[in-house]
This record gives structure tokens, C-alpha cells and sequence, in this order.
């Protein structure tokens, strides 16, 4: 049995890595990719892992499954074509270590992802299933993840949601719209951005917004990440807010994937059951997930910042947090 299960993109992010002595911008191989990350993650954590996915046959697909595999993160479904490259994300950092995207994806290889080559029986066998909406920008890989969706509920398996949305690479934003209610019909956990929640419910106040889509969707946790002013959270008939830690950010690429990551770790210790986690164990868990993602920040790239669970039990121990806002 896998603790954890996600299908979706492991990429290259190229970060910024300075000029060169012509002043030309420099760039860093990074490996990346939203669902690649949060495995990364829980598998730092101890957690059973696997990705479903799909790769180039480049040396970057070969370099981002050797990470994995690293990492312990099962990726006997990491599939290579040679129909396609590895996709290629270019992260452009502002003075605040906030981030923009340009993509190479005409096509990349994750979108080649058939649903007859999904997984089912790591999907069976699991106990979580994580899923974003970067694999439903494009045919054939939006039926891939919505089969493998159907079947991760059909099967009893949690739900996890994250549609880190990426407007780049969609051809209207109306399309992902549509993608992101269709991914929220079946999420038992949500996490969203705040301009997530904004594109989704046309609200920037996260308890409004989380009680709109709570109200339509029924989803039992939504997770609203705030980047430095924390996470708002919404279970059932109580919410709260918990800051974020005070850190040193360089780069924020990963941290929302990280704060996923943890999250769903300390889900899995407490059994997986909704029912029997009260008040101030989701907000032990998000409180650690808060330390994850902003560990995260305090290095560059995705999955080589990730910390370990002391470097994250000691940053719970003695950063200052920011005030709530």
C-alpha cells in the first residue's frame, strides 16, 4: 500500500543563476514540477511514494527520474516518450523572490500521458491521491487524470487537490475554469493560492471564498495559502488562520508544493479519517506544513530545497512568525 500516489508533470525549472561575464543571464538546472514535488516532500518525510507520469527520452527525463529515485519515490510509471521533450519551465524571480513562468510545452511530454497507460492498481492502493490541473491543460493527458481521479474515488482513496494554476499554458482561462470545477467535484482536500481562490469564486477574502466553494462543492478541507501572511483554513463548521515563519526568502518556486507535501504527511500519521482529527490537530499539521513551505523559500529551485522533518521541527522551535495580517 503507497501512502501516497500523484500523476502529473516532473519537469526542469530553470532558475535564475546570476549574469555571466558577458551579462548574460544565467540560468540553473533545477528539477521541478508541482506533483513531482509534493511526492519529493512526503517522501523526505518517510512517506510511500509514486509518481504517474510521463517524461521525455532526453537526458532531462533520464535526470529527473534519477531524482526520484533518489528521493525513494516509486517511478515504475514514469513513462518516456520519444514523441516529445521534457517540458521546460523558465522561473523569472522579482526583488521579493516572488515568480513568474514562460514555458517550452509545444507539446512537452507530460501532456502525451495516455489514460490507457495510467496505473490503476498504484491508484487502488493507495491511500491518498494528489492531482493538480497542469495535466488537464491538453488532450490526451486531461482524460489520463480525470480517469485516474474517478478511479482514486471510486477505489476509497483521499483526494487531494491542487490546481496551481499556470494561465501560460492554457488557451483560455474560461477552459481552466471549467477544469477547476471539474477537479473540485472530487477533492476531499483543497489547496488553493490566494489568486486561486480569487480566479475561482471572485473573492479575495478567504473565508468568504473557501465558504463558497464549501457551500457548492462539500470539499471537508480547504487550504488557502497566503505565501508570508500564512494559511487560512476551512474545515467543516469552523475555520482559522495560522502565520507564516519569518525566514530569509530568495525563491519561492516549491513552497506551496512543499506546505502540500507535509500537509499530507502528517494526514497520512493521523489515519487518513477526517472524523477524528479535531481543531488543534489540523492546525498542528498546517503549522508544520507553514514550516515546510517556508523552509522552501529560504533556497533556490523546487525539490533541492526541500528540508527534512528536523530542519522543519526546528524552525517550529525558534523562528519568530510573522503577525497575522
Amino acid at each position: 500500500m503507497f501512502d501516497l500516489v500523484a500523476l502529473g508533470e516532473i519537469l526542469i525549472d530553470f532558475t535564475p543563476a546570476g549574469v555571466s561575464k558577458e551579462g548574460n543571464a544565467l540560468f540553473e538546472c533545477n528539477p521541478g514540477g508541482a506533483p513531482g514535488n509534493v511526492l519529493a516532500m512526503a517522501a523526505k518525510l518517510g512517506k510511500k511514494t509514486a509518481l504517474i507520469s510521463k517524461v521525455g527520452a532526453d537526458r532531462f527525463g533520464l535526470f529527473l527520474t534519477n531524482i526520484l529515485k533518489k528521493l525513494n519515490v516509486e517511478t515504475k510509471s514514469v513513462l518516456a516518450t520519444d514523441k516529445a521533450s521534457t517540458t521546460l519551465a523558465f522561473v523569472h524571480l522579482d526583488q521579493n523572490g516572488d515568480r513568474s513562468f514562460s514555458f517550452c510545452r509545444k507539446p512537452g511530454a507530460d501532456m502525451l500521458l495516455e489514460k490507457s497507460e495510467v496505473d490503476v492498481s498504484l491508484i487502488k492502493n493507495c491511500r491518498v491521491f494528489h492531482f493538480g490541473t497542469v495535466s488537464m491543460t491538453h488532450q490526451p493527458s486531461r482524460d489520463a487524470t480525470l480517469y485516474a481521479v474517478r478511479t482514486a474515488r471510486e477505489s476509497g482513496a483521499v483526494v487531494s487537490f491542487d490546481p496551481n494554476l499556470r494561465p501560460p499554458l492554457w488557451e483560455n482561462l474560461d477552459d481552466a475554469r471549467l477544469m477547476i470545477e471539474e477537479g473540485m467535484r472530487y477533492a476531499h482536500i483543497l489547496k488553493v493560492s490566494g489568486e486561486e481562490l480569487e480566479f475561482i469564486t471572485g473573492t479575495k477574502n478567504a473565508e468568504e471564498g473557501s465558504r463558497l466553494i464549501t457551500d457548492k462543492y462539500n470539499i471537508p478541507v480547504i487550504l488557502v495559502t497566503l505565501g508570508p501572511s500564512g494559511c487560512f483554513y476551512r474545515k467543516g463548521a469552523y475555520s482559522g488562520h495560522l502565520p507564516a515563519y519569518k525566514v530569509n526568502t530568495v525563491d519561492t518556486t516549491g513552497a506551496g508544493d512543499a506546505f502540500v507535501g507535509a500537509f499530507l504527511s502528517g494526514f497520512i500519521d493521523r489515519g487518513c479519517n477526517f472524523e477524528t482529527i479535531n481543531k488543534d490537530e489540523i492546525e498542528d499539521m498546517i503549522d508544520f506544513a507553514n514550516a515546510a513551505g517556508s523552509l522552501t523559500t529560504t533556497k533556490k529551485g523546487a525539490i533541492p530545497a526541500l528540508p527534512g522533518l528536523k530542519e522543519i521541527l526546528k524552525c517550529r522551535e525558534m523562528m519568530n512568525r510573522y503577525s497575522q495580517q
